[in-house]
């Protein structure tokens, strides 16, 4: 799976991307409001481990996560 953290600009607002190993897009949600989004691919109960991620990642990088 890959985490990407897009930056947002004016009115919209940061968001992150979360992409399978064939890079089709599972989530796409707010940096700030992950909750629905996770829980509805099932990924719920990894939510802290994601968010961390991706408060430690960097705008526009792409990094690859095994959970």
């Amino acid at each position: 799976m890959y985490v990407i953290k897009v930056k947002g600009v004016a009115k919209i607002p940061d968001y992150v991307q979360l992409r399978d190993n064939s890079f089709t897009l599972l989530a796409y949600f707010r940096v700030d409001r992950p909750d629905k989004s996770l829980d509805k691919i099932g990924l719920g109960d990894k939510a802290e481990q994601i968010m961390q991620l991706v408060n430690e990642l960097p705008f526009g990088q792409i990094k690859k996560i095994e959970l």
